[in-house]
């Protein structure tokens, strides 16, 4: 049976208190839709439509790449409203999963379960039982135990109040039973709204049974209204991706102070402190250290290599053996190879480092080539932009570059050379040979400090 995929993104959020939809705000470093639309894609579903309203726009910039179809609701009437605008894109398909934007932990295994349900019957729904269901809606049944209807929390009485089964919205229906009972439903209620959960009143009027079943965990089905409910799934996600990564082989120095913000290939024996943030896609070879308050993005790790306090990578590489910081900063494009050392306070954008290189201490190193067995003393800077164009400097194997160095690119420094500290380097240094390039050092008898008039 071909099943499509219903997202219900058009709330404006105003708990929230901000500027951007609230599908867009992020958690784990993803927008809230992009979580929900992960876990529809994992059902394979013959189609996926996201019903938009507030912010539209902004929500479809932000997910060029969703592969869906956006629908708009123009004027948010209701759940069962924002399903009605969906249909129309539906009508080819066997049953229609509806989810929502705004919850974004729930899990495949739940939905798959949900759908299989539906094979038996035209509508399941996703309940659960809270100690406290207030705000929800209740989930209504008869004494022989079936569903009849869910009334909102706003609408219940104070008995119907007191009934712990809650509805979570999600459901999966038959297409031509759904757009029948959406035909319907009217606003008749407190909020002057058309609730999707009316049809399971119209269902159970038809003789419909309706099958229900229940998420593993909680959290699968709570959803994000203000900041405080973002930031508590936010640590729960985070715990989820830092117990499988625990036991996967890796070490985590607390498992509280860990952020995952993408994706983490860490093979056995790594090691992570306090405070490291991951994001984009990251790769760490057997037995990498990474220190405490790191930030790593979209980069690749060797065997072995130690990232020590405080450092930055993005988009970089790194090899084997390494060791990196503390407070060091790898930018795009850098390219470091086996057995190098960049200590503290050093920035390596675009730039090669070969093997057994060194680079310690307050140096940056911009549109570089530097080969191996190359000792780069602190201060070091190569001047690779004049203002418009970008420069290179190529630093052959088994050099020496003084303390205090400007490179002004384009600039050669042959093999073996060596550069005098302090020097500025405008032309190419030959290969093996001394090279110097400083003012004449003078002392002046007699001179004086001026001093301030009285």
């Amino acid at each position: 049976m071909k099943t499509g995929i219903v997202i219900l993104a058009a709330g404006q959020g105003k708990r929230m208190r901000s500027r951007q939809p609230k599908v867009l705000h992020p958690l784990a470093g993803q927008p809230l839709l992009a979580h929900v639309l992960t876990a529809a894609r994992a059902l394979n579903p013959a189609r996926i439509v996201v019903v938009h309203g507030h912010g539209g726009e902004q929500v479809r910039a932000a997910l060029t790449d969703a592969d869906c179809i956006w629908v708009e609701q123009a004027e948010q009437r209701g759940t069962g409203h924002a399903v009605i605008q969906a249909m129309p894109t539906l009508t080819d398909l066997d049953r229609v999963l509806v989810l929502y934007g705004d919850v974004p932990l729930i899990a495949p295994e739940t939905l798959r379960r949900l759908v299989a349900l539906a094979s038996t019957t035209p509508l399941a729904v996703l309940t659960a039982e809270l100690t406290d269901p207030s705000g929800y809606g209740r989930i209504l049944r008869d004494a022989a135990g079936q569903v009849v209807r869910i009334v909102e929390d706003k609408d219940a009485t104070p008995d119907e109040r007191s009934i712990r089964e809650i509805n979570t919205g999600f459901l999966v229906a038959d297409r031509a039973h759904l757009a029948s009972w959406l035909e319907q439903i009217d606003d008749h209620n407190a909020q002057g709204e058309y609730y999707l959960t009316d049809v399971i009143a119209l269902a159970a009027r038809d003789g419909v049974a309706v099958a229900t079943t229940q998420p593993a965990a909680l959290h699968e089905v709570a959803g994000v209204n203000d900041r405080v409910q973002l930031a508590e799934l936010e640590r729960i996600y985070q715990r989820q991706q830092a117990e499988s990564l625990m036991r996967s082989g890796v070490t985590l120095a607390d498992p509280t102070r860990f952020d995952l913000r993408g994706q983490l290939d860490a093979e056995p024996d790594v090691f992570i402190d306090i405070n490291v943030i991951i994001a984009g896609r990251v790769r760490l070879a057997a037995g990498v250290r990474i220190g405490p308050n790191c930030v790593l993005t979209d980069c690749d790790i060797g065997a072995e290599t130690e990232i020590l306090a405080n450092c930055v990578i993005e988009s970089a590489q790194v090899g084997a053996n390494a060791r990196i910081g503390p407070f060091a900063r790898l930018r795009p494009e850098a390219r470091l190879a086996d057995d190098t050392h960049v200590g503290n306070f050093v920035e390596i954008k675009k730039t090669q480092l070969g093997r057994g290189s060194k680079v310690n201490h307050l140096t940056y190193l911009g549109d570089a080539e530097v080969g191996a067995g190359v000792n780069v003393g602190a201060g070091t800077i190569t001047c690779n932009y004049d203002g418009v164009n970008k420069s290179k400097t190529q630093i052959g194997d088994g050099a020496f570059i003084g303390s205090n160095t400007a490179l002004v690119a384009p600039v050669t420094v042959g093999a073996g050379a060596t550069i005098g500290a302090g020097s500025v380097i405008t032309r190419d240094a030959p290969a093996e040979q001394l090279t110097v390039s400083r003012a004449k050092q003078m002392t002046l008898a007699g001179w004086q400090r001026p001093r301030k008039r009285q």
